[in-house]
């Protein structure tokens, strides 16, 4: 069983012996209270700096796997501060990388244009993901990535790198754009979100929710997994 296409894939390659039926079945999150408005309004309290910002929001561990100097970098060279977006890198610093980010992000101009919040957890979690525009994850690696999940499900669109394994399923299903690991990369899926016009971007908000719920909603994930074995054992 494999929780993703990419992860079917790539597995082919771990050993010369290599021989199975291959069966792709969902994974995922629950989903997240509904209370749109009220969460993101109490996300927007304790962040006032982020009021009337389009929110552009990176929320995970801070750790140089998840590219998060990629991602100061390329929200540089893409200029998103000139169009009223504000970067928000939330999650723990577990090896004290952000003093060092901080420092990259003020020798690019564009220390104001961030906030770090820590990590979320609970009802500011959910806001953030409410409140934002897009979800950016340019990582390294990740075999499956539930805050992407977490992201669609609250119906915002992503922005993540082809090193995350779910990536082919949100191409397909256009809830957000993909592309290199690298500051390049995650530069072209910038200019890609600036070129959406309002009704594009509603269109990709709407493509994330369903996303989320014929793919990623753990409820139809138990299920489908219990109905595969049985099917497997009937025969």
């Amino acid at each position: 069983f494999f929780t993703s296409e990419e992860e079917r894939i790539q597995s082919r390659k771990s050993f010369w012996l290599y021989s199975c039926n291959e069966i792709v079945t969902p994974y995922g999150t629950l989903p997240p209270p509904s209370e749109k408005e009220k969460l993101s309004a109490l996300f927007l309290e304790k962040h006032p700096e982020l009021t009337n910002k389009r929110i552009i929001l990176f929320l995970s561990r801070i750790h140089e796997k998840k590219g998060c100097d990629i991602l100061i970098e390329a929200f540089a060279q893409a200029d998103m501060k000139n169009h009223n977006y504000h970067l928000v890198i939330a999650g723990p610093d577990q090896t004290g990388w952000v003093s060092e980010l901080k420092i990259l992000a003020t020798k690019l101009g564009i220390n104001e244009q961030i906030s770090w919040p820590g990590m979320l957890s609970g009802d500011l979690k959910w806001g953030a993901f409410y409140a934002s525009e897009v979800y950016c994850l340019p990582s390294h690696q990740e075999n499956f990535g539930i805050a992407v999940a977490e992201a669609l499900a609250c119906g915002t669109p992503v922005l993540i790198s082809n090193k995350v394994n779910i990536w082919r399923e949100i191409e397909t299903s256009l809830s957000g754009f993909v592309d290199d690991d690298t500051v390049s990369g995650t530069v072209r899926n910038f200019h890609k979100l600036l070129s959406l016009n309002p009704e594009d971007l509603d269109d990709m908000k709407s493509s994330a929710l369903k996303t989320f719920q014929n793919k990623f909603n753990i409820g139809n994930a138990a299920t489908e997994l219990v109905n595969t074995i049985q099917g497997h054992l009937n025969h």
